[in-house]
This record gives structure tokens, sequence and C-alpha cells, in this order.
């Protein structure tokens, strides 16, 4: 098995590997692109060649490309959470793979992709109930994308054909959040249930959810108030795993004293439950728990807020949007958008800022106001001191 290099145009080659079918044994020519000098086209001539020598060697012309996205899956297993991992293979396998796995990969092309994703709008639904939504689309552009990006990096295309190709667009939806006079309804309405302290967790101190399920008592502080925000829970089909915080860095936030008086008495109460069952209570129990006092994972925590707030006729919100009401509290009440980046645990303030600018209207005018107060007393001391 031999190979060569032949120039094209300045900068640009043919590497052509020769080989024999193993069928009829008729010699056969595989062409190869390449963009670079010449030392570098043929060190990856001889790449190749290796490759095919060692049995190794994949042809991208012929190439599915859903067999290179399952080899995609493959190379970043390890790169990847568990979760992301798994979401990415369900995107691959339901929707890419369906829609564009049939198509070579080195065939592949913008036009195709796109009218993929129109299908995939139009009825790209697995149940054949309509189609995805354009926010679901658009995590289908990302992995294609990423994955394609892996493709040039390995030589396998010359180019990332879906940098090409524009998403459809994403209507931001209105952050759905409940006033003070709501937040203290529901507290009330919680009080005596295992859904209090995720309500107040998530309402007075802006907690995720995984973060709610991950919290142990080691974490708490009651005596100086404050607790530290280290870890959060992933759910995937092997089980509930641990992690660390979405933004990869631990927080401290302080607590309300209603919330304190709310913890002392709630590790009493699961004390005497684990007591009942011969267990005693230690640091390393989480707080967040099921009424037999296990651990709950995210999705049974978000399906018995959603039970609890039906039984009250609550207003209907996720409790994610608990941290949303969080948010927008303390921005309107005047609290600096540094300080609430801090308890939300946002990578920067701007996310903070993007995430709620629907509060910034209403801080924007009493701040205007505050400026004319300031000019009016300034203009009215000049006058006296003229006069």
């Amino acid at each position: 098995m031999k190979g060569h290099i032949r120039e094209r145009s300045p900068g640009h080659w043919a590497i052509i590997l020769d080989m024999r079918d193993p069928t009829t044994g008729k010699r056969r020519r595989r062409w190869h692109s390449f963009a670079g000098t010449k030392r570098q086209a043929e060190t990856e001539c001889a790449r190749r060649v290796a490759e095919l020598t060692g049995g190794a060697y994949v042809d991208p012309s012929r190439e599915p490309l859903a067999a290179y996205l399952e080899r995609w899956l493959e190379h970043i297993q390890g790169q990847v959470a568990p979760r992301t991992h798994e979401r990415y293979g369900e995107l691959v396998r339901d929707h890419l793979a369906p829609l564009l796995g049939a198509v070579c990969l080195a065939k592949l092309d913008a036009m195709m992709i796109s009218r993929a994703y129109a299908k995939a709008l139009k009825s790209g639904r697995k149940d054949g109930q309509g189609g995805l939504s354009p926010m679901s689309v658009r995590h289908l552009h990302r992995v294609l994308r990423h994955a394609l990006k892996q493709a040039v990096e390995w030589r396998l295309i010359a180019r990332n054909v879906a940098d090409l190709v524009k998403p459809p667009k994403v209507e931001r939806k209105e952050i759905q959040t409940i006033d003070a006079d709501e937040t203290v309804a529901m507290i009330e309405a919680a009080k005596g249930t295992t859904m209090l302290i995720p309500i107040m967790l998530g309402s007075l101190c802006g907690l995720r959810r995984a973060e709610m399920t991950a919290l142990r008592w080691r974490s708490l502080d009651l005596d100086q108030g404050q607790i530290s925000v280290v870890a959060s829970t992933e759910q995937t089909r092997a089980g509930v795993r641990e992690k660390e915080t979405k933004s990869g860095k631990g927080r401290a936030v302080a607590l309300p004293a209603i919330l304190i008086d709310e913890l002392r008495q709630h590790r009493i109460c699961q004390a005497e439950w684990l007591l009942q069952l011969g267990v005693r209570l230690t640091e390393d129990h989480h707080v967040v728990t099921g009424e037999g006092g296990q651990p709950l994972q995210p999705h049974s925590l978000s399906s018995a807020f959603a039970k609890f707030i039906r039984r009250h006729r609550l207003p209907r919100i996720r409790l994610h949007d608990l941290r949303h009401s969080h948010a927008s509290h303390l921005l309107k009440a005047g609290v600096h958008p540094k300080i609430a980046q801090e308890r939300l645990g946002h990578s920067s303030v701007a996310v903070t800022l993007d995430l709620y600018s629907h509060v910034l209207p209403g801080m924007q005018q009493e701040a205007v106001s505050r400026i004319d107060a300031a000019l009016e007393q300034a203009i009215n001391r000049r006058n006296k001191t003229i006069g």
C-alpha cells in the first residue's frame, strides 16, 4: 500500500492512497484534500498510509454520518458529564441519525442540514405528534456542529459545513415569578409538609433544584446563618450522582432568620424519623429528603412540588421559578446585582442582568427619580446662596 501527494494550488494538496480491493484484487485510489505546507501534507499522507496498513483506516467518502456520530459519541464520553453524554446520545439517535444519518460524512452540505432542520421543526417529534421546538433544533445544531468540528480536527472533512447554517431563532419566554405576598402564602401552605424546606431554599436563597437535593447538613452553619453550596446532583440512567455546582465553583449564601428557625426544627424532626428506623442523624445526611428520610432524586422533587401546587391551588409555576422569584425580589429591593449574582451562583454579573432584565425598567425609573431629586436639591441650595 502506497501513498503520495500532488499539489492542486498553493497551499492545497491532494493525498492519493493506492490500495487493492480485497474481493476483486483490482487497484483502487482514494483521494483526500489537505491544506497546509508540503511537509505537513507528507506527514498526513504517511499517517493515512499507516492507518491503511494497520487496518484503522476509515474512508470518509463512504462512512455514513450516523456511523461517524457514534464514533464521536464514544470519543467524547470521558470529556463531558454522564447526563450530558446521555443527552447527546438521545439527540443523535432519536433525531440526527433519522434525518441525516444515511448521508456520507464527506458529502454532507449546508443545504442538507437546513432541510433537515426544517423537517424537524415540522414533524420531528418521536411520537409523530408534530415538530420539535426551535430550542430543540438549536440543541441538534449545537451537537452536530460540535461533532463536525471534531471531524475537521481528525482530517476527515475539510471544513465544518454546520458553520454555514443558521439554526432557528428562539423567542425568549418571559420568566415566571411570584411576588412577596404569593411567596408568603406558599410558605404558609407548605408548613407541616416535606416541601417547606425546598420551597424556602428556592424562594429565600435562590438554590437550584440539583443543589437542594445535594445539600447535606455538614454544609450548613446555623449558628453563623450561612449555607455552603458546594455540590449538585445529576440524574442519569445509571442512577443519581453527585457533582460540582453548575458554575464549577462553590458559594456561601447567607440565611434569613426565618429559614434558620425552620431548619433547626427540621433537623429535630428528621433526627426523630431516623431514630424510629434505628439510624442516627449525622452531618453526612441530606437536608432535603422524602417522607421516609431518604434522599430525593431531582425529578422526584419537581414532581412533588407540582403535586403540592395543584393540591393547594397555588400559582402554576415550576420549582426553578422560585429561584427566579428570589432574584427578582433582590433586584426590586435595590440589592446590588453583584450580590444577587453571588447568591445565585451565576458565572458573571452579566448573566444575572441578562436573565432578569425585566426587573431593570423599574429600577432605572427609580434611579432617574433619585438623580432628579439630588439635582433639584443642588439647584435650591445654589439659589439660596445667590439670593
